[in-house]
């Protein structure tokens, strides 16, 4: 069975190591990453070592924890919220390795939650839940799609059940880096013609003099290591203009969340220094008119 894309591996190791290294409360308990992503491969790319300890690369890239910890945390909590409010749709764009299904059932007696992803990590995804016998539930709808032919991912989602006239929560998380301006912008138009009282909450990668000296190391090691993957980070912007494109799309409600919003969220005070680095920052954009309760 072909293996899932490297991006899609780093960001499950980013939440299961942090339940597998640090100390509680966690953030985010994501024990199904665990699972999901074998030891054999986590060795074989250098993030554990023979002993399960961290590996190499892992040590390298242990201060991105709390970054992948924090973003689902806040996604996290912003579907919840939505979905208190009547949103009952939920879009992960590039949902890679994303174990919400598999870890919140509670929800989806009031969720359907779209998974948008290239079909070879979709079908590596699905073959390895089997084989751990973890439940697909029926209100988890995978939707593969190979994003570089150009096909609308709105239309892909309509064939599978999505309705565009009420209103949706979409999460694009590591992604934007990774694409062109002109195609997150299209994203963006594509999430903000929905329904009013839809809702994107996006990451993006600012330039590196954005950044704190001492997150730069682990940024260029980050960034060197995705394009000897064949992932080049290509795309980067100040919260401004990221800010901006989401306006221009037409969402005409965008909130800047900086990491040290997400620090003040959900990393004060503990005791074991982890916390979200300066590299990536979000926005979460919405239609004004809210979700009928």
């Amino acid at each position: 069975m072909a293996g899932p894309d490297p991006t899609a591996i780093g960001a499950a190791w980013g939440r299961a190591s942090h339940v597998r290294f640090d100390q509680k409360p966690y953030v985010l308990e994501d024990t199904v990453s665990i699972r999901l992503v074998e030891d054999e491969l986590l060795l074989s790319i250098g993030l554990i070592d023979e002993e399960g300890n961290l590996g190499p690369i892992g040590q390298r890239v242990a201060p991105h924890r709390g970054l992948f910890v924090g973003r689902a945390r806040l996604v996290e909590d912003l579907v919840i919220d939505r979905a208190s409010r009547g949103v009952d749709q939920y879009v992960i764009l590039g949902a890679g390795l994303d174990t919400f299904c598999q870890r919140r059932p509670d929800l989806l007696q009031r969720l359907r939650v779209f998974e948008i992803d290239e079909p070879t990590t979709q079908q590596w995804k699905q073959d390895r839940l089997r084989e751990l016998d973890m439940t697909m539930p029926a209100r988890q709808v995978f939707v593969p799609l190979d994003f570089e032919h150009g096909r609308s991912w709105v239309e892909a989602l309509k064939e599978r059940g999505f309705d565009v006239t009420a209103p949706s929560t979409i999460a694009s998380t590591g992604v934007a880096q990774y694409i062109t301006g002109d195609a997150m912008r299209a994203t963006m138009q594509e999430a903000a013609g929905l329904a009013a009282g839809t809702t994107l909450v996006c990451t993006f990668v600012v330039p590196v003099d954005l950044i704190d000296a001492e997150d730069r190391e682990i940024r260029a090691f980050t960034e060197q290591g995705a394009a000897a993957m064949g992932a080049a980070w290509i795309s980067f912007y100040s919260p401004e203009e990221f800010c901006t494109l989401a306006l221009d799309a037409g969402f005409d409600d965008v909130r800047h969340i900086s990491p040290v919003d997400l620090n003040d969220l959900y990393f004060r005070g503990r005791s074991d220094g982890l916390r979200v680095p300066s590299n990536e920052h979000l926005i979460v954009a919405a239609r004004s008119q809210e979700a009928p309760h």
